[in-house]
């Protein structure tokens, strides 16, 4: 058997962490086991389906690196992959189930005869539950007396206005399509009795369910747009890495049942598999999935780290081919978390000012040799012929020693006069890519402000 897993999102907004990680899973999944991945859209809401949010997703998609195998601009033999045009499919499956005398006509609608019997559905995750829809029932809000009463069971399958229910349209597509694995959120274990039911009619074997944990925010309820994280298109913004966020989504639910958590998606597709998705709800850390982010850029390739910073770096007006940029990436990925976060960390180096913290500038002015040890700093420096890290570390320990102080005396107040702060990159090499000239200048600029 190939597996075939499919996500079916609806273009009704962006492209939620939530849907995101289902897509990651059913990708994932198929490419585990050697199968293929389909996207299908759902977008039989008229009035809420949008093509600006299709392509959001669709690009959200794409960033992340989930292509899929079937679906819009792939094509495929079971399309077509928007359910608004495959009207045509479902009025030849509703035939069916008429000429079968399981639907029936109520008030314009059409109503699915829901069998009276114990439905189990044997989930690959969640285990077994079992419900009789006619006696679960339904229930509706009155009216008139103001509280809910018990309504039909039966489910609607088709409006009145002739449009078709998810329901319907969604067992209909796994069958047409030959969904061999159905891989989505917890919240939809209650509609597979139904689905289950509608597969039984048309005399059709289901697919494998498997039901995903839900993916709740840090308050422990279910996440929201509003939530910080919470849509995919944000993550590319503020400087995530694809493949970090993969990972992190991977994490929320799933573990390889061992102490490793940063997997590349290569590691990923070997590892996943339904046995290690865990039956308990996730619940999202911001902060976790930074550092996840951290993890990926300290291992990024030098020209890799350069193709991804380059937007950010033109962003905040440094010149990516500047040839100073690649050492002074190499002194950010272990500082920054974010691509984002680059620039600020290696600004000081491609800047004709500096810009001085005020607290950094409090903590040196506290020193009552500062200005003696400034103008040590700018004579030393500017003596040294050897202008490497080690060379420009020797001066500043032989200015030091002119001065009846050790070098680390000098080190804090150096970095706070050519650099305006008390953090950031390494000192040293950073004054080598300034270069001498630079480094002395601010040194004596900064003396003349004390």
């Amino acid at each position: 058997m190939t597996v075939r897993t499919r996500f079916a999102p609806s273009p009704t907004g962006f492209l939620h962490i939530g849907g995101a990680r289902t897509a990651l899973y059913n990708w994932l999944y198929a490419r585990h086991h050697g199968g293929t991945f389909i996207l299908r859209v759902e977008d039989t809401d008229a009035d809420r389906s949008t093509t600006e949010s299709m392509q959001i997703i669709l690009d959200g998609l794409k960033w992340l690196g989930l292509e899929w195998d079937e679906g819009p601009g792939v094509g495929g033999e079971y399309g077509p992959y928007f359910q608004s045009e495959r009207n045509d499919v479902y009025d030849r499956y509703l035939a069916r189930l008429e000429a079968s005398g399981h639907v029936y006509e109520d008030d314009g609608a059409i109503r699915f005869r829901v069998p009276d019997k114990l439905i189990t559905v044997s989930d690959a995750i969640c285990g077994e539950v079992s419900t009789n829809l006619k006696e679960q029932g339904s229930r509706r809000y009155d009216a008139e007396t103001k509280q809910e009463v018990e309504a039909n069971p039966d489910i609607v399958i088709k409006r009145p206005n002739g449009g078709y229910i998810f329901h319907f349209v969604n067992v209909v597509d796994d069958i047409e399509m030959a969904i061999t694995h159905v891989i989505r959120g917890e919240d939809h274990l209650s509609n597979t009795p139904k689905h289950l039911a509608l597969f039984e009619a048309f005399g059709a074997t289901p697919p494998v369910f498997a039901h995903i944990p839900l993916n709740l925010n840090p308050s422990g309820t279910k996440m929201s747009k509003r939530d910080q994280g919470a849509l995919i298109h944000e993550y590319q913004e503020n400087g995530f890495l694809p493949a970090a966020v993969n990972n992190y989504m991977a994490l929320l639910g799933w573990s390889a049942k061992d102490d490793q958590e940063i997997f590349s998606i290569e590691e990923l597709k070997a590892r996943f598999d339904l046995p290690g998705v865990n039956s308990s709800n996730s619940k999202f850390d911001y902060d976790k999935c930074r550092w996840v982010n951290s993890e990926h850029l300290k291992h990024l390739s030098a020209a890799d780290l350069l193709t991804n910073a380059a937007p950010f770096l033109s962003r905040a007006g440094i010149d990516p081919t500047d040839a100073r940029v690649p050492a002074a990436l190499e002194l950010a990925r272990d500082r920054a978390q974010l691509l984002s976060e680059i620039p600020g960390v290696i600004a000081t180096i491609f800047s004709d000012t500096v810009t001085y913290d005020d607290a950094s500038i409090a903590k040196v002015r506290e020193k009552a040799e500062l200005p003696q040890v400034i103008s040590a700093l700018a004579d030393g420096i500017a003596g040294t012929s050897d202008w490497t890290v080690d060379g420009i570390k020797s001066a500043i320990n032989e200015a030091a020693g002119k001065i009846g102080l050790k070098m680390g005396a000098l080190m804090l107040p150096c970095r706070v006069a050519v650099m305006g702060s008390t953090t950031g990159a390494d000192l040293a090499p950073v004054l080598v890519l300034l270069g001498k000239e630079e480094v002395v200048k601010r040194l004596t600029g900064f003396g003349a402000m004390l």
